[in-house]
C-alpha cells in the first residue's frame, strides 16, 4: 500500500496520465464491427505521444463516467475527436471540434457507460487519426433513473453555468460548463407509470469566445445527464464565453454567460 501511495504521488507530481497508463483497453471483437461505421476504412495509429484519453478503471457512477482528452505533444494539434463507448447501444458519444483558442488540448466530459466496455478516443491530429482510450467497468449507465421527475426536469431545461478556476498562465485559463438537461437515452423508465421515457437528448452544442468557436459538439444518447464540459483555453479578452445548445426536440438555448461566473 505504502509503495503504491509513492507511485500515485509520483504519477500526480509529474502530471503524468495514471489512469491512461494503468487501464489500456482490452482486445474484443466490438470495435472491428464498429470501425467501418464511425471511421470508414481508415486504421487509426496508436496516440503515444500525440494525446492521451484518461479513463476510470471502474467507475463510482455508471451515468457520469469522466473522460480527460489531454494533448501529450504541444506542435501535434488535436483538431477533432470521436468519443466511443464500444458496448453502448449508440456507441458514438460524440464528436467534438476544437478551435485553435484550445489548443494544446486539456478537455474533459462525462458519459453513460451501459456495461463493461472500451471507450476510446479517435482523434485527428498532425499525423492522421489516432486512437487511446481505457478498459472502463460499469454497468448501467444509459437505462439509470434520471435524478428528476420529467416534469420538474423541463422548468430548468436549458439553464446553464459557468465555472472559472485560477489561471494556469497569464492567458490560459480553465473553465468549466455546465448545462440542464435531461438527456433522455430512450432507455430509462418513468419511475411512477414504468414506462420508458422518450429519447430527448443535447444533440449540438456550441462554445465560443467572441467571435472566435472555442468547441462544438455533435451528441449523442450516450453523454452525460446535465452535461458538463472542463477545458483549458487561450483568453482572448472577451468578457463572457457564449454557450448554444440545440436538442433533438428543436429547443434552441443560447446563453452569454461572464467569465467572472463561479
Amino acid at each position: 500500500m505504502f509503495t503504491r501511495c509513492l507511485i500515485t504521488a509520483a504519477v500526480i507530481a509529474l502530471g503524468l496520465p495514471a489512469f491512461a497508463q494503468d487501464n489500456p483497453m482490452r482486445d474484443g471483437p466490438t470495435w472491428g464491427e464498429l470501425q467501418a461505421d464511425v471511421i470508414g476504412e481508415v486504421t487509426p495509429i496508436a496516440a503515444t505521444g500525440l494525446f492521451v484519453a484518461e479513463t476510470p478503471a471502474r467507475a463510482q457512477d455508471a451515468a457520469t463516467v469522466p473522460i480527460r482528452i489531454i494533448q501529450s505533444d504541444p506542435a501535434m494539434a488535436v483538431t477533432k475527436a470521436i468519443v466511443v463507448v464500444d458496448e453502448n447501444p449508440a456507441p458514438v458519444a460524440g464528436t467534438f471540434s476544437f478551435g485553435p483558442q484550445m489548443l494544446p488540448l486539456d478537455f474533459e466530459l462525462r458519459v453513460r457507460v451501459n456495461q463493461y466496455s472500451n471507450v476510446r478516443v479517435l482523434a485527428e491530429t498532425p499525423n492522421g487519426l489516432a486512437m487511446d482510450g481505457g478498459y472502463v467497468k460499469a454497468s448501467g449507465g444509459c437505462s439509470a433513473p434520471a435524478t428528476k421527475d420529467p416534469e420538474m426536469a423541463k422548468v430548468d431545461m436549458g439553464q446553464m453555468k459557468l465555472r472559472t478556476f485560477a489561471s494556469l498562465t497569464h492567458n490560459r485559463q480553465e473553465a468549466q460548463i455546465m448545462i440542464r438537461h435531461p438527456n433522455y437515452s430512450g432507455l430509462q423508465r418513468d419511475q411512477l407509470t414504468q414506462l420508458f421515457i422518450p429519447a430527448h437528448f443535447l444533440d449540438k452544442i456550441e462554445v465560443a469566445q467572441g467571435d472566435e468557436v472555442l468547441f462544438t459538439m455533435e451528441g449523442g444518447i450516450s453523454i452525460s445527464e446535465n452535461p458538463a464540459f472542463r477545458f483549458v483555453y487561450t483568453d482572448n479578452g472577451a468578457p463572457a464565453l457564449t454557450v448554444t445548445a440545440t436538442d433533438t426536440e428543436g429547443n434552441i438555448w443560447r446563453n452569454v454567460l461572464p467569465k467572472t461566473g463561479s
